[in-house]
């Protein structure tokens, strides 16, 4: 009987059958637990199911993003914005038009 309660992000590994997943939602009104597995598969267990798995916590293998085609070089600059050094060009000496929506509200 499996008494390991589910999180997600964390990774388990079925003792059984040997596969490793991790759960990326868990859904309390229908009682449901979304997991993927390292080779991008997505299932669902529902509480009982979970209950009666034979599951060890375990660490995200090293190569889990690539179902993904996701590399280091990808991930590190993901989420960054590219802010140019210069801010010179044709577009930057253009004024915006004031725009007059009556006395309560102005937009620039």
């Amino acid at each position: 009987m499996n008494t390991l309660m589910p999180e997600v992000s964390a990774w388990y590994q079925d003792i059984i059958s040997g596969i490793l997943f991790e759960v990326v939602a868990i859904d309390d009104a229908s009682g449901t637990i979304e997991y993927q597995m390292v080779d991008g598969e997505v299932g669902e267990y529902d509480n009982i199911t979970w209950q009666t798995l034979y599951l060890t916590p375990a660490e995200a293998p090293e190569d889990w993003r690539s179902p993904y085609e996701l590399n280091s070089e990808d991930q590190a600059y993901s989420d960054q914005t590219v802010v140019p050094e210069n801010f010179s060009g044709a577009l930057s000496s253009i004024e915006p038009d004031l725009l007059d929506l009556g006395d309560d509200f102005q937009v620039f």
